[in-house]
C-alpha cells in the first residue's frame, strides 16, 4: 500500500535510552528493504546514532536523521559520515530545542526534521508553536540561499497539514492519522491534495 501511495517510508527507530520506548531494529528494516520500492527514511531516536549508519546503508536506507540533542559536537562528523555512504543526512530536534541551533548546519545537512511532538510516542497532539518554529527555520534557510527541505513529524492530520506546508514544511510525516483511519490509502491521497 505504501509503495503505491506514499513518497517515503519513514522508520522511527527507538532504543529505549534516548526515548523511553523501543521500536524495531535491523530485523524489521531488513525485511522491509526487500519489498520497499520507495525511499526509506530512518529517524534515529537513539544514543550513538553513528553505530547504525553502515548497517542502514547496507539495508538501502536513503535518508537518515539523528537528534542534535545526542550528536552535539559530533554533528558535523555524523553528516560527513552519512555523506560518505551516499545517504542524505538530516538533523532532528524536539520541540524544546530552539530552531536557531540548526542554523549553523544550513548548507551542510540535507534536511531538517522539526519534531512537532516529543520523540518516542505515537498518537500525540501537535505542539502549537510548531508553525512558528518551522517558519523561523524556513526564513533562515531562505536567508542563507539554501534549498534545505524541512520535514515535520508528529500529530500531523488533515486539519493542520495546510498550515504546516504554509509555514515551510515540505516533507510531511504522518503515522497514527493514516494507520488508524478506515482507508489508509484514501487518507494519504487526501493529505497529498490538501
Amino acid at each position: 500500500m505504501l509503495n503505491k501511495t506514499a513518497d517515503i517510508i519513514h522508520l522511527d527507530v527507538m532504543d529505549g535510552s534516548f526515548v523511553p520506548n523501543i521500536s524495531f531494529g535491523f530485523p524489521v528494516i531488513d525485511q522491509l528493504s526487500k519489498v520497499a520500492r520507495i525511499p526509506m527514511d530512518a529517524h534515529l531516536m537513539v544514543v550513538n546514532p553513528d553505530k547504525w549508519f553502515d548497517k542502514l546503508h547496507e539495508e538501502g536506507v536513503q535518508m537518515v536523521s539523528f537528534h542534535l540533542e545526542v550528536s552535539g559536537d559530533n554533528t558535523g562528523t555524523y553528516i560527513d559520515s552519512l555523506h560518505r555512504l551516499g545517504i542524505k543526512a538530516g538533523i532532528a530536534i524536539n520541540p524544546d530545542i530552539p530552531v536557531r541551533s540548526l542554523f549553523e548546519y544550513i548548507g551542510k545537512a540535507d534536511y531538517f526534521l522539526v519534531m512537532s511532538v516529543f520523540a518516542g510516542f505515537g498518537g500525540q497532539d501537535l505542539v502549537e508553536d510548531t508553525y512558528s518554529r518551522i517558519k523561523e527555520l524556513k526564513e533562515a534557510i531562505d536567508r542563507y540561499g539554501a534549498d534545505t527541505p524541512i520535514e515535520v513529524d508528529g500529530g500531523v492530520r488533515d486539519t493542520n497539514i495546510q498550515a504546516l506546508k504554509k509555514a515551510g514544511a515540505s516533507i510531511i510525516v504522518t503515522g497514527s492519522h493514516v494507520f488508524r483511519s478506515q482507508d489508509p490509502s484514501a487518507t494519504i491521497e487526501k493529505l497529498r491534495n490538501l
